[in-house]
């Protein structure tokens, strides 16, 4: 079974092509740790990864192509990609390229699966795409309107181009959708709660889920026993608590725009502020808006930089606006893993994962400095080095990359077939 992940955003394209096999009893699922790119063991189904890559910068003269096919075959190109729908059509060409593809004919996709970043009150699993789902993400669009609008436009034009394969949302609320109601709740009254809809949903569920079960692996325990806190860090950022497999708090909440410090996103912030910027201040709400999604953060705090890595070596010259970012970022992150521990009454490791928690040994040490008092101890040779588990006391400590692209096509597979 050849599944197409589609990760679409304002001008992206992540793509990713799984060959899921059954075992001999004709079971399906994902692979354990270790297994993606070869036969399960004993008997488990395999997951191989066929092909990979991103189309990026679409609609600008910077458009460009990387593609990762049959054989290790490459592809890097820069060329213009007008829009989504040309680059959903370049990467079925690629995957059918007879030179680098890895397909025979478009016709050889037996599913594609579809980020949705918003799923609302609505979807609480993975969905099989019809006119009703397409319009119940259209009324959660407000939502994440920098997300919802390109995760459906991707859809459209899939079905457009695949018109007999089955598609199916994977929602990056879903993990979150059941969390006890002292955590999703928001101290409103019931006409806002109930009526309209407000409530803390989470966000990056996909990724949080995925690198929670990695954990697991990684530990020998089953994920039913462990409390894990797993921290998305990346230009936006979130930090789940998983217990027994089950989040039960993020840090995220009706919108991307609560919780952690992000890139130019604020997180965390007294509503009067909001007020006292429409009101006192005279900014439309389209105004503040932009203010909160797009000009604060980590670049509002630092005048200079929403990259972390621009960040840490301004840091290095000695920048204090840097200096001040780069703590803010990181006590807030060190925050909420303690609140979160106390939540879970416990924990067992805490996971770096996403572009920063993967790639910055810096920011996980200022994180996890004074955390002794939970198990928390970082062995340093390790965290510099990058290892996979770089604790030394009785939490484990542990850098995962997350893989957005393949947990959602193993989403997106079971669901097909648990409908076949």
């Amino acid at each position: 079974m050849n599944i197409l992940s589609l990760n679409c955003g304002s001008s992206s394209v992540k793509f990713k092509l799984v060959s899921l096999e059954a075992d001999p009893h004709g079971r399906h699922g994902p692979p354990r740790r270790g297994e993606e790119g070869r036969s399960g063991a004993g008997g488990a189904p395999s997951a191989r990864v066929l092909s990979r890559g991103l189309v990026e910068e679409i609609g600008t003269e910077r458009s460009a192509f990387r593609y990762v096919g049959a054989e290790g075959a490459r592809r890097d190109e820069s060329l213009r990609v007008a829009d989504h729908a040309a680059a959903v059509r370049l990467v079925l060409e690629a995957l059918t390229d007879s030179d680098t593809g890895v397909l025979g004919d478009a016709s050889d996709v037996d599913a594609v699966g579809h980020r949705v970043v918003h799923g609302g009150s609505e979807f609480s699993a993975p969905a099989l795409v019809d006119d009703d789902v397409l319009a119940a993400i259209r009324r959660s669009s407000d939502l994440a309107p920098l997300h919802n609008p390109h995760n459906l436009r991707g859809i459209e034009i899939a079905r457009d181009l695949l018109p007999r394969v089955p598609q199916a949302a994977v929602f990056d609320t879903a993990f979150h959708h059941d969390m006890p109601a002292e955590a999703r709740t928001y101290a409103l009254p019931s006409e806002l709660r109930r009526d309209a809809g407000i409530r803390r949903f989470g966000f990056h569920g996909i990724s949080h889920a995925f690198v929670a079960r990695a954990a697991a692996d990684i530990i020998g325990r089953p994920l039913e026993e462990l409390r894990v806190v797993t921290c998305h860090l990346g230009n936006g950022a979130s930090v789940a608590a998983v217990r027994g497999g089950r989040s039960v708090d993020t840090s995220m909440g009706m919108t991307p725009l609560e919780g952690l410090v992000m890139g130019t996103r604020c997180g965390d912030l007294d509503p009067a502020a909001v007020i006292r910027m429409v009101g006192d201040l005279g900014m439309s709400p389209d105004e503040a808006s932009d203010v909160l999604r797009e000009r604060s953060g980590l670049l509002g705090l630092s005048g200079l930089s929403s990259d972390m890595r621009a960040l840490l070596g301004a840091v290095e010259e000695g920048n204090e606006d840097a200096e001040l970012a780069v703590r803010v970022f990181c006590y807030r992150v060190r925050k909420y893993l303690g609140a979160y521990a106390a939540a879970m009454e416990g924990l067992d490791a805490v996971v770096f994962t996403g572009g920063i928690g993967e790639n910055e040994p810096g920011v996980r040490a200022r994180v996890c400095v004074g955390l002794q008092f939970l198990g928390i101890k970082l062995d340093e040779a390790a965290n510099e080095a990058g290892a996979e588990r770089i604790g030394t006391g009785s939490v484990d400590v542990l850098v995962i990359p997350t893989d957005e692209e393949l947990a959602i096509a193993l989403e997106a597979a079971a669901l097909v077939l648990a409908t076949a």
